[in-house]
């Protein structure tokens, strides 16, 4: 008499043995052995025609006429090099606040006093 019983081999070694044989359909062991670069390499006339491409920039950012003030671009390099940078505003969203700070930067950047704060 073997040591296996009948329902021993119908309740759980055929379930598993047809899970197994079911999971092996899902190996990955094809796509292993491939011979590309990566999984998503089938894009290969694409990718040579865009490596190819003899400038891939814009037309428009060739464009070395940029618009510019020279006049504040000058004041701006002389307060630099005369170490006299005005610090920049902090930026709120109150309307008030920035007519507040505006003031201030400019009153510091002249040597003024600053204007008192208006009363609310």
């Amino acid at each position: 008499m073997s040591p296996y019983s009948k329902a021993f081999l119908s309740k759980i070694l055929v379930p598993l043995l047809l899970l197994s044989a079911t999971l092996a359909g899902c190996s990955d062991i094809y796509y292993d052995r491939r011979e590309t670069i990566s999984l998503t390499a089938d894009d290969a006339r694409e990718s040579n025609r865009v490596a190819q491409v003899v400038d891939p920039w814009p037309p428009h950012s060739a464009n070395k006429n940029i618009a510019f003030n020279g006049e504040k671009m000058q004041t701006a390099v002389e307060r630099y090099r005369t170490n006299k940078v005005i610090q920049p505003v902090n930026a709120t969203t109150s309307t008030m606040a920035q007519a507040q700070a505006a003031a201030a930067a400019s009153a510091a950047a002249t040597g003024q006093n600053a204007p008192a704060a208006a009363v609310k």
